[in-house]
């Protein structure tokens, strides 16, 4: 099994993990973590694979028919991952219909894969079709300041974005697609994984009114660095707002465009207006 955990993909998933935990992103069993395993990965590391019966996704992805996902298990613990990835993680296949999926390597102490698998499989869907395959990683995790901000901003995706993009310069080049948020919804079901899915058609992060935060994106990297990059904002302006109700200055729409051409980015006229 050993050829499994050396794999580079598996190695920079295991990072991720850790980065996320000494963030302090993941208390307890918090968060989840999935990965789009490319043909020539599977290739590599499926000799070591023991496929396990099917059970159902919960929800339907055509798309991702035939696809393999390393994917964080449910009630594994974060700090734990590079442990004993064998006994936290899961590789999955979907099955050729996009209902079904079913455990080939991981979770050896026995245990499922995360609670929001659909939500992971269909913000998944989306990102493929969308970016042409290029999006591979889905992340949620619980910043702390981001989630403290769902109880004092309206739960909308232009407060969002406007408060952090201005607060932060790096935001709006990081994200310039900006943020979507959806309200308190039970987690782990078909309902709230359609209602992020279909915010993950326009963002790339999408909030969970006081619970959390999903990111999509290419790489590893990438996409810690997105949810990175947007609670750090989010810390900024719990200490502003900490200090004060107002704001004595803050970057107008103007600033905004005048970044958007220097950095060659797009922002959507709906949140500069």
């Amino acid at each position: 099994m050993g050829k499994v955990t050396d794999a580079g993909f598996v190695k920079g998933f295991i990072r991720m993990a850790d980065d996320g935990w000494n963030l302090g992103f993941h208390e307890r069993n918090g968060g989840n973590l999935s990965y789009r395993i490319k043909e020539e990965e599977v290739e590599g590391i499926k000799e070591c694979f023991a496929p396990a019966e099917w059970k159902e996704i919960g929800t339907e992805v055509p798309d991702l028919a035939g696809e393999y996902f390393l994917v964080t298990g449910s009630g594994k613990y974060f700090r734990n991952v590079s442990l004993d990835p064998e006994d936290t993680l899961a590789i999955i296949e979907v099955d050729d219909a996009g209902k079904m999926y079913r455990i080939v390597w991981g979770l050896k102490n026995g245990g499922r894969p995360t609670s929001e698998l659909p939500t992971h499989l269909m913000n998944h869907e989306i990102k493929k079709r969308l970016t042409d395959g290029r999006h591979r990683v889905i992340y949620h995790a619980h910043p702390i300041s981001i989630v403290a901000l769902t109880f004092l901003l309206p739960l909308e995706d232009k407060v969002f974005t406007r408060e952090l993009w201005t607060t932060m310069t790096e935001c709006p080049i990081v994200f310039p697609a900006g943020v979507g948020v959806v309200p308190w919804m039970v987690p782990g079901g078909r309902e709230i994984a359609i209602a992020t899915s279909e915010k993950m058609k326009e963002y790339d992060l999408v909030i969970w009114a006081h619970h959390g935060m999903f990111a999509s994106g290419a790489d590893f990297d990438l996409t810690f660095g997105l949810m990175h990059t947007a609670e750090k904002s989010a810390e900024i302006l719990v200490k502003v707002f900490s200090m004060t109700d107002k704001k004595r200055q803050v970057m107008s729409s103007a600033d905004l465009r005048k970044l958007a051409d220097e950095f060659g980015v797009v922002l959507p006229e709906k949140f500069l207006d």
